[in-house]
């Protein structure tokens, strides 16, 4: 996806999970254009990618159409990922190599520089390479085919979070538990330190989506 097309993708996504784009309302590629003053081809790159992560349905007409977010869809989609990712890190505690070991802690290390920097934006760049290497260390194809694919459909909603700042630290923080396990080779450790690290930010996704959804339901 090209620049321009990720940025719009990433406004578009963030006005859907906050509700300002409400379920059932159009968007069509030539006001979209207007919207952002450029041409439809990066529009239609970022229509792709809502609809591929089920934040759009589209038409064949390449009208989009703001798809309505099931909560226990998403708490399943959520679990799903974290138990898979959890997976990764057991696996990566018995199989990863000596260089991959030393890449892990040198991204921990990177990652802690911009959380106390309150660098949001190369903290989250850093945060998904630690975790695409600890989907690589587990050395299996097809389990890194369907975390990855998940991790995708999940990540607008897992950015969507407030209080990033704080957000970062707290990761950070549980990364140090993950990593300690890896390099000490206790899959059971890195398996639950992992778990539990999921867990706290699907918790914190489902709880955001929830309150949102009953704020436009009193309104």
């Amino acid at each position: 996806m090209s620049t321009i097309g990720h940025r719009i993708y990433k406004a578009l996504a963030d006005e859907i999970i906050k509700g300002t784009l409400r379920p059932g309302e159009k968007l069509d590629e030539r006001t979209l254009a207007e919207r952002f003053d450029v041409s439809r081809t990066p529009i239609r790159e970022a229509l792709r990618i809502l609809g591929s992560r089920g934040l759009v349905e589209i038409s064949p007409r390449r009208v989009g159409t703001v798809a309505r977010i099931s909560i226990d869809q998403l708490a399943a989609l959520l679990d799903a990922d974290g138990e898979l990712e959890s997976l990764c890190a057991r696996r990566s505690a018995e199989y990863m190599t000596v260089m991959e070991k030393k890449e892990l802690e040198f991204l921990h290390e990177q990652d802690g520089a911009f959380a106390e920097a309150n660098d949001t934006e190369r903290y989250l760049a850093s945060n998904d390479q630690f975790h695409r290497l600890l989907i690589v260390g587990a050395h299996n194809d097809v389990l890194a085919s369907m975390v990855e694919d998940l991790r995708g459909r999940l990540a607008p909603f897992r950015q969507a979070q407030p209080e990033l700042e704080v957000r970062l630290s707290v990761s950070h923080a549980e990364h140090t538990a993950i990593v300690e396990a890896i390099l000490k080779g206790d899959p059971e450790a890195a398996y639950r330190s992992m778990r539990s690290h999921n867990a706290r930010l699907s918790t914190a996704v489902v709880r955001l989506l929830r309150s949102q959804q009953e704020a436009r339901k009193a309104a």
